[in-house]
C-alpha cells in the first residue's frame, strides 16, 4: 500500500510506487442547493468549483480560476435529439475530442506545480486514438516538459495519427507493433523500473488522477444546464467506455452529490466489463478486439481498479480480484451494454435517418447503450438523459461516408493535417527496446 500524498505529488508521479492508482482519500461533496447554484454558470466557472474542492489549500483560488478559464475557452454544446434525450458534444476543443477537457487542465496544473518546484518532467503516455493527440497538443512547447506517446501502429485513424505526429519540438511519437494494451504495459513497466528513476517520469493517461478529476466537471455542467429546477431532478448518463476514465469521472460526480439515476456503461466488443458485471467473474481480453470504435479497444481497463476500490473491493495491477467489490451496489448504479460493429453502424444510420444527428463510432456505441437501457426499463422520453459524444465525426470520414453518405464538415483543428510533415519513431513490442530508447533520447 503506497503512502498518502498531496494532489500535486500524485499528479506529477502519475503512478503510485506500488504500481497502484491514486484515489482521493476523501471525496468532497456538494449539497443539492449548491449544485442548483451552478445553473446558468459558464463551464469554466463550474470547473473552478468542482476541481477546487480537490485542491483546497494547494493552489490559490485566483491562480486556479485563471487556469480553468484558459483551459476551457471553447463551447460545450448540448444537442437535443428528441424528447428529453440529449447528446453532449465534447468534441469542440483544439483536437476535437473529449480528451481535451482533461489534457488541457492537467497540462496547466503540471506546469504550475513544476514551476513552483523548478523541476523537469518526462511524460509517458499510451493512446488508442484521441488521448495522444490531446496530450500532444496540450503539452506542445510547454517549458520543462517532454512528452513521449506510444500508439498501436494499425489501430488509429489517419487524422488521429497526424494530429500528434506533425508537432515535433518537445513531442515524440512512437508507433508500436502491438495493441493499445501493449503500449500501456510498456508505460507502466517504465514507471516501476528503478533504472529510470532519475528521469522524473509522469503519466498523462487516465491512470493519472490529474486526468480523472477534470472529467468530473462535464457531468455537473450537463445536469446544471438541463435540470428543471425542481430539486427532484435525476439524470441518466450513457458513457462510451474504453479505459474507463470517463466513467470514473461520472461515478465520482455521483459520489459528490450529483443526482444520477443510472450510468449506462457502453463498450464495444471488448466486453470484459459487461461480462464481469453480469457473471461476477473478471477475465481480461488478450489481445483486445479491433473494433470500429478504435479508442475503446481495451482488453483490460486501467481504471477498473479504481471502480473495484470504490465499491469496497481490491483488484491488483494485473486484473486479479483480491477482494470482491459490492456487486449488487455496482449493478444498481451501472447498466452495462456491449455493442457490436454491426450495431454501431446501424445506430449511426438510424440516428441520421430519424433525427438528422451525425454520430461517430464511439458516440454511436453510447447512443445504442442508452436506447437499450430505456427499452429495458420501459422509460419514457420524459426521463432526462445525456449521451457523451466523445470525438468529432470528421475524425472518421471514411466510416461516416460509407454509412450515411456524407462528409462531415472539418473543424478548424483538423484542417490542413494532410499537408504536414510527420515525425514518428517505430519500435517493436519489447520493453528492453523501449527502455533503451528512453535512455538514449533522454
Amino acid at each position: 500500500m503506497a503512502p498518502p500524498v498531496f494532489f500535486s505529488e500524485a499528479l506529477l508521479k502519475g503512478l503510485a510506487p506500488d504500481k497502484g492508482l491514486y484515489m482521493p482519500e476523501i471525496i468532497p461533496d456538494f449539497s443539492l442547493e449548491e449544485i442548483g447554484s451552478f445553473t446558468g454558470k459558464k463551464y469554466y466557472e463550474i470547473a473552478f468549483e468542482v476541481i477546487g474542492r480537490f485542491l483546497k489549500n494547494q493552489i490559490d483560488d485566483n491562480e486556479l480560476l485563471a487556469l480553468v478559464k484558459d483551459a476551457y475557452n471553447f463551447s460545450v454544446p448540448l444537442e437535443r435529439v428528441h424528447a428529453n434525450n440529449w447528446i453532449m458534444r465534447l468534441d469542440q476543443g483544439p483536437t476535437a475530442s473529449f480528451k481535451d477537457f482533461a489534457a488541457r487542465m492537467m497540462g496547466r496544473l503540471m506546469q504550475y506545480f513544476i514551476g513552483r518546484e523548478s523541476r523537469n518532467l518526462l511524460i509517458l503516455t499510451a493512446t488508442s486514438g484521441d488521448t495522444g493527440s490531446a496530450i500532444a497538443n496540450a503539452y506542445y512547447a510547454l517549458d520543462n516538459i517532454e512528452v513521449v506517446v506510444l500508439f498501436p501502429e494499425h489501430e488509429v485513424s489517419e487524422r488521429q495519427r497526424k494530429q500528434m505526429t506533425t508537432l515535433g519540438k518537445n513531442i515524440r511519437i512512437i508507433s508500436l507493433d502491438g495493441k493499445f494494451d501493449d503500449c500501456q504495459a510498456l508505460v507502466k513497466e517504465a514507471f516501476s523500473d528503478p533504472d529510470l528513476d532519475g528521469m522524473n517520469l509522469s503519466s498523462a493517461n487516465s491512470i493519472n488522477i490529474g486526468r480523472l478529476i477534470p472529467q468530473i466537471v462535464y457531468y455537473f455542467y450537463a445536469f446544471s444546464s438541463l435540470r428543471k429546477g425542481t430539486g427532484d431532478d435525476n439524470i441518466v448518463f450513457s458513457v462510451p467506455s474504453g479505459n474507463f476514465g470517463d466513467m470514473m469521472g461520472g461515478l465520482l460526480a455521483k459520489r459528490m452529490g450529483l443526482p444520477v439515476m443510472k450510468f449506462v456503461v457502453a463498450v464495444n466488443e471488448n466486453d470484459e466489463f459487461s461480462s464481469f458485471l453480469r457473471t461476477g467473474k473478471y477475465s481480461r481480453i488478450e489481445p483486445s478486439r479491433n473494433c470500429l470504435s478504435s479508442a475503446m479497444n481495451v482488453g483490460h481497463p486501467s481504471n477498473l481498479a479504481r471502480l473495484v476500490e470504490m465499491y469496497g473491493g481490491f483488484m491488483d495491477e494485473k486484473g486479479k480480484i483480491i477482494d470482491r467489490p459490492d456487486m449488487d451496489m455496482m449493478r444498481k448504479d451501472i447498466f452495462p451494454v456491449s455493442v457490436t460493429d454491426e450495431q454501431t453502424r446501424e445506430t449511426i444510420r438510424e440516428a441520421y435517418k430519424n433525427h438528422k444527428v451525425v454520430l461517430e463510432p464511439h458516440g454511436a456505441v453510447g447512443w445504442k447503450g442508452l436506447t437499450d437501457y430505456l427499452k429495458f426499463e420501459n422509460l419514457t422520453g420524459d426521463q432526462l438523459t445525456v449521451t457523451l459524444e466523445t470525438a468529432h465525426p470528421a475524425k472518421f470520414p471514411e466510416e461516416i461516408r460509407e454509412i450515411i453518405g456524407i462528409d462531415p464538415d472539418l473543424p478548424d483543428s483538423l484542417k490542413g493535417l494532410e499537408n504536414r510533415e510527420e515525425y514518428i519513431d517505430r519500435l517493436k513490442n519489447d520493453y528492453q527496446d523501449f527502455k533503451n530508447f528512453l535512455l538514449e533520447k533522454y
